[in-house]
C-alpha cells in the first residue's frame, strides 16, 4: 500500500522512506548493489579490445557513444526547488503554482480525486506562500506543511466497538452495500468475526436476494464463524429479510446485526430506490459503503453517488495491500466527508485493519 507515493516521496526528499524493510534486508540490498556494481565492472574490463601483438597494427577507434546521465544533473525535484526558493527568497504565489505542478501530476497519477489535490495544494500554499522562514528550516517547515495537508483529507473514524458496546437499546444495525464484486460480503463477515473477538453478539442477515449463491456464501461465513445468519428464498424482498433479523435480535437480546445487500451499480437508479427501502425498514445505525481500494477514483466517484442517495456513514476499503497508488484512501473521505473505518488487507478474517491517519503517514514514510 502506497507503494508508488512512498518512493516519489522518498526520491524528492532524498531520504530512505522505505519503512517496510527491516535493517538486515537494507544491508542485503546494499550488499547486493555492491555485488553487482562489480560484476559490471569485470564484464566491462572483459570486453575491452584486445592489445595488438607487435607490428603497428591500427586499432580503429570505438563508436562514440553518449554519457550516461549523472542523476545529480537531473532537474531538481518539487521539494527541493522549493526549499532552495524558500531559502533564499520569499515564495509568491506564480513561484508556487509553478513548482506544484510536478507534485499535482505525481498525485493525480495515483488516483488522487482533484478535488484532494486542491485541497492538498490550498493547505500548503496558505503555510508557504508569503511566510518568510529562517534559512535552514525550509526543509523541515515544508515537511510539517505536507503532513498537515495529507492529514486535513482525512478522517479518524469513531471506534465501532466502543460505539456498539454504548448504545442502550439493542441491536446496533449495521447496513453493507457496494456495487457487484466489491468484497462486501467478506467485509461483512470480517466485521462479524471482529465483534465476535470483542464478546459482541450478532447475527447476519443474507438480504441479498438477487445475486446467484449469495445466501449461500453468507451462510458459509456463518458456519464458519459460527454465527447465525438469517435468510429466505431468492427473489424475496430484501426488506423483509432484514427486518426479521432485526427482530430476531430483539427477541434473542443480540447486541448486532449486520446486513448484506445485493450489489447495485451506481448507475442505477432503480436499484438505488430499492436500497432507500431496505434503509426506511431496518433505520440502520451505521451505513457502510464497501469499495475496492485498488479502483481509484472510480471508487471514489461510487462512494459519492452512494452518499447521494443514501447517506453513507463510513468507508471500508477493499484489497488495501495489494494497492499500490493508494489514490482511494486519500481521497474518498474527502469526497464525502465520511471516515475510512477499515482497510481490508487480505483473505483471511483477520485481515481487516481499523483505518488511522497516523498510519497513513507512516506507509507515506512521513510519520
Amino acid at each position: 500500500m502506497f507503494d508508488s507515493l512512498r518512493k516519489k516521496f522518498a526520491s524528492w526528499l532524498g531520504k530512505d522512506t522505505d519503512k517496510s524493510k527491516t535493517p538486515a534486508e537494507k544491508i542485503v540490498k546494499k550488499e547486493k548493489k555492491a555485488v553487482k556494481k562489480i560484476t559490471k565492472k569485470h564484464k566491462n574490463e572483459a570486453e575491452e579490445p584486445p592489445q595488438p601483438m607487435g607490428g603497428n597494427i591500427e586499432v580503429p577507434a570505438p563508436l562514440e557513444t553518449p554519457p550516461e546521465e549523472n542523476p545529480l544533473e537531473k532537474k531538481p525535484s518539487f521539494f527541493s526547488r522549493l526549499i532552495n526558493k524558500i531559502s533564499t527568497s520569499t515564495l509568491t504565489k506564480e513561484d508556487f503554482d509553478e513548482l506544484f505542478s510536478e507534485f499535482e501530476l505525481a498525485l493525480s497519477e495515483n488516483n488522487v480525486a482533484l478535488k484532494v489535490v486542491d485541497k492538498i495544494k490550498e493547505s500548503l500554499e496558505k503555510d508557504l506562500v508569503g511566510i518568510e522562514i529562517k534559512r535552514g528550516e525550509a526543509e523541515k517547515v515544508i515537511l510539517q506543511s505536507l503532513k498537515e495537508s495529507i492529514l486535513s483529507v482525512l478522517i479518524n473514524p469513531p471506534n465501532l466497538i466502543d460505539a456498539i458496546k454504548e448504545k442502550s437499546k439493542t441491536p446496533f444495525i449495521i447496513l453493507f452495500f457496494g456495487i457487484n464484486g466489491s468484497g462486501k460480503t467478506t467485509s461483512l463477515a470480517k466485521v462479524a468475526n471482529l465483534l465476535k473477538k470483542n464478546k459482541i453478539s450478532c447475527v447476519m442477515a443474507a438480504a441479498d436476494t438477487f445475486r446467484a449463491a449469495s445466501i449461500e456464501q453468507l451462510q458459509k461465513h456463518g458456519m464458519s464463524l459460527g454465527i447465525e445468519v438469517i435468510s429466505s428464498q431468492y427473489g424475496s424482498d430484501p426488506a423483509a429479510v432484514a427486518f426479521d433479523a432485526i427482530q430476531h435480535a430483539k427477541k434473542h437480546n443480540i447486541k448486532a446485526v449486520l446486513i448484506d445487500t445485493a450489489g447495485r451499480m451506481y448507475t442505477k437508479a432503480n436499484l438505488l430506490k430499492e436500497m432507500e427501502k431496505i434503509v426506511r425498514v431496518s433505520q440502520p445505525d451505521l451505513k457502510i459503503f464497501v469499495g475496492e481500494s485498488i479502483t481509484g477514483n472510480d471508487a471514489v466517484e461510487q462512494a459519492k453517488t452512494f452518499n447521494e442517495a443514501v447517506g453513507i456513514d463510513g468507508i471500508i476499503l477493499s484489497k488495501a495491500d495489494v494497492d499500490e497508488k493508494a489514490g482511494a484512501v486519500l481521497s474518498v473521505s474527502q469526497v464525502t466527508e465520511k471516515p475510512i473505518y477499515f482497510l481490508g488487507t487480505g483473505q483471511e478474517y483477520d485481515d481487516l485493519k481499523p483505518f488511522s491517519k497516523d498510519e497513513v503517514l507512516r506507509h507515506l514514510g512521513l510519520g
